[in-house]
């Protein structure tokens, strides 16, 4: 089959209101060039150069499609394309399931234009996706009118935002415990320190929202799956042990016929920092590696929290879900339980 014709430089086309069809949009709360232009010779809190991922995964992506300057990106900057070409997938099932196509909007992005969150991207959308991939030291915080823009947003009946600050890893001052998480996760592209999220929990904290994204822990892990994609160097990826899911508290059916979340080496443990119970509710935990050394499992933990639910209330009409932005990618693998979870998010009723 024959790939559709890509696009670039477009204004995006507001989509109309069908009932019954959801208009799933996608936020990356990033500035592309203050990622891309960090300094690959700063060791900590940046992205990998393609050159990096290559040398590390060798030989995934030494065809021309990856390794070949003319074609492809070798800086950081081919490192933040992998993540567009990752989410393709999921844009493809959930424009077959709902009839929209899915819009990726970035904060800053390859040329410099400037997006808040605001009407233009919140609009035409019924489920917003904000990925938390912006690195803390790029300053990246949700201004006072985001905030409020988002929370006219969920005021809309049958709304859902679904916000995923990415893992904290190194916070500690401490170098050995930086090495400690580091032998834990065992991914030779992050760095002893790499923390991400600040919009992402800025945005949590004006919505009120008591949950932040805690460590980089690693899964247990079950077998090992093959994904389809034709050309992709991530053809091949363990599969998560199966998730602990709290099915008496899913009342929505988000993870209706869903086992497991894909594998990914460090992911983030969403605390809850509010006692109230009642008013949000995790609805899945991930198994830990045990195996490996942590100081979250140290302090005897087994599971992180891999989704956390916060149902409408008062003002709020719309739903709110924090759960990882790695789960719609299938850099890091993709089955059929994980892409039950998408149409799950994209036909909620």
């Amino acid at each position: 089959m024959t790939p559709r014709a890509r696009t670039y430089n477009q204004n995006h086309k507001p989509r109309a209101y069908t009932k019954g069809r959801r208009r799933v949009s996608v936020y990356i709360a990033w500035s592309y060039p203050g990622e891309a232009n960090r300094d690959p010779r700063g060791l900590d809190n940046r992205f990998s150069t393609m050159t990096e991922v290559r040398r590390a995964l060798w030989p995934n992506y030494e065809k021309p499609q990856w390794a070949d300057p003319r074609r492809f990106l070798q800086g950081i900057a081919g490192s933040l394309e992998l993540f567009f070409w990752a989410w393709v997938k999921f844009q493809d099932v959930v424009e077959e399931v709902t009839g929209h196509v899915v819009p990726v909007f970035q904060r800053v992005d390859q040329a410099g234009f400037a997006l808040p969150l605001d009407e233009r991207v919140l609009g035409d959308a019924d489920t917003l996706l904000v990925f938390g991939l912006d690195h803390d030291v790029t300053e990246q915080l949700a201004a006072p009118e985001e905030i409020a823009a988002v929370r006219e947003f969920l005021k809309r009946e049958g709304t859902c935002l679904v916000i995923g600050p990415h893992h904290d890893v190194g916070r500690a001052d401490d170098l050995e415990e930086r090495e400690v998480e580091h032998l834990h996760h065992g991914d030779p592209l992050v760095p002893r320190q790499q923390r991400f999220g600040g919009y992402t929990r800025s945005l949590l904290d004006g919505l009120g929202i008591p949950v932040e994204n805690q460590w980089g822990l690693r899964p247990a892990t079950d077998a090992r799956i093959r994904h389809e994609g034709e050309g992709e160097a991530w053809a091949t990826a363990p599969r998560s042990a199966p998730l602990t899911v709290m099915s008496d508290l899913d009342t929505r059916g988000w993870l209706t016929g869903v086992q497991n979340f894909n594998f990914h080496m460090h992911l983030p443990h969403y605390a809850i920092t509010t006692k109230d119970s009642r008013s949000i509710h995790v609805l899945a935990r991930q198994p830990i590696d045990l195996t490996r050394p942590h100081p979250f499992t140290a302090a005897g933990n087994r599971e992180l929290n891999a989704l956390v639910w916060v149902p409408p209330g008062g003002e709020r009409a719309g739903d709110v879900l924090v759960v990882d932005s790695t789960v719609f990618s299938v850099l890091f693998g993709a089955d059929e339980s994980v892409e039950r979870f998408w149409k799950n998010l994209a036909t909620a009723k």
